[in-house]
């Protein structure tokens, strides 16, 4: 039996990566405020959680974990793929707490979540991965989305201390920027002011020149590129290279 945890699924990519995972027989954990109604399966178990309250996620999240590892699972992912960009605005105009929240979910709950992951999976004998889901944002700014960029970038350097850290065991971490994917987050980008978010047209460019990918697509790609072979530890793979 293969395991999968997947954060954000209540739409968008993490959706389609549960969708993805469920048809290839994993047993997939679903991990987020609320749950989606295409997701009923006898494989599948959706714990709420608000992962922008990260102190809070290993007791919320702990017995579900210990429960899945206890199956003893030939291979166990984590796929690190919650994110928000509503803390849009440039620096000088946000305030304390949708800084902190912003971080909290992109950055501190993937850190969280990692962590208690290596705990609860801490058998040799099980084939363990961890995906972070970052960006392009990530290496190059966007005005507006100082707080997504920050800690898209964070998230990139845990990848790296994932893989340096890492036992001589079976655990490989690794980065994955997706492309631009025709979400819920691209249609908030898309709909605020420019004041906001300077560099909104970007985002209406996207959208306007057909650029964007359909989520399943992605899920496909990632699933049998990133999870299903061979991986190189701590790289950084882009949607171009699935």
């Amino acid at each position: 039996m293969h395991a999968a945890i997947v954060t954000g699924v209540s739409r968008g990519l993490g959706e389609a990566l549960a969708i993805e995972l469920l048809g290839r027989g994993f047993r997939v954990l679903g991990v987020g405020r609320t749950n989606s109604p295409r997701l009923t399966h006898e494989r599948y178990r959706f714990v709420a959680c608000d992962l922008a309250q990260p102190a809070a996620v290993p007791a919320t999240l702990a017995s579900a974990f210990s429960e899945l590892a206890a199956e003893r699972p030939t291979s166990a992912c984590l796929v690190n793929n919650a994110a928000t960009i509503e803390g849009v605005g440039v620096l000088g105009r946000l305030d304390a707490a949708r800084i902190a929240q912003s971080i909290a979910v992109n950055l501190t709950a993937p850190a969280v979540l990692a962590d208690l992951f290596l705990r609860t999976f801490a058998d040799d004998h099980v084939g363990r991965r961890i995906v972070n889901v970052s960006s392009g944002a990530a290496q190059s700014p966007l005005t507006g989305e100082a707080l997504y960029c920050i800690a898209k970038a964070g998230l990139e350097m845990l990848t790296r201390m994932l893989a340096a850290e890492a036992p001589a065991g079976r655990l490989r971490a690794i980065t994955l920027r997706p492309g631009v994917i025709d979400t819920p987050m691209q249609a908030f980008a898309r709909s605020q002011a420019k004041d906001v978010l300077p560099s909104v047209d970007l985002f209406v460019g996207f959208h306007d020149k057909g650029q964007l990918v359909a989520p399943d697509i992605v899920a496909r790609k990632v699933v049998e590129r990133l999870v299903l072979t061979e991986v190189e530890q701590g790289r950084t793979y882009s949607y171009a290279e699935l």
